[in-house]
Order: C-alpha cells, then structure tokens, then sequence
C-alpha cells in the first residue's frame, strides 16, 4: 500500500527511488510508534490516527513493510516487462 500510495504520488520517478521513498516512510511511521506523548496518543486514539499510525512497534512489521515493497516493484516490473512485449508483437 505505500509503494502503491508514494507510486500514485510520484510518477515518472525511477522504481528504485518510490520504493526508496516507501520503505523510508514505512520504516519511520514503524518507528514513531516507539514515541509516546500525550498528543501522539490523543492522535492514536482517533480511528484515522490509529489506522495511520498504529498502536506499538513491532520489528516483525519493518519485515512486511519491506516484503510489501519488493512485491510492489516486482509486480510494476513483471507489468511494465508485459507492456513492452504486447507493443513489439
């Protein structure tokens, strides 16, 4: 969903950089989770806010974060290797 999200929002970027980007910013929504004030949880509590930014950190997250970006590029890879099969046949 980020790569998909930073993909619709960068377009005509190379993959290297959007998947860049995506695992940056999942990486630091993972570990903001780790800082708690008053405000922040105020934040988390609302639906939107706990959806966004989550409840705890949790390592095995930075694990699916990163597989969740690789399937991304791979599937923009193995689609844009289709188009440029279907324009030369």
């Amino acid at each position: 969903m980020v790569f998909l999200l930073v993909s619709t929002l960068l377009v005509g970027r190379p993959i290297l950089v959007r998947a860049a980007i995506s695992l940056a910013l999942a990486f630091l929504l993972e570990i903001s989770q780790l800082y708690h004030t008053p405000w922040s949880d105020a934040i988390r509590q609302t639906a939107l806010g706990g959806l966004v930014l989550g409840f705890g950190f949790l390592w095995t997250d930075l694990i699916c974060y990163s597989a969740g970006v690789m399937i991304g590029v791979i599937a923009e890879l193995a689609i844009a290797g289709r188009m440029w099969v279907s324009k030369e046949a």
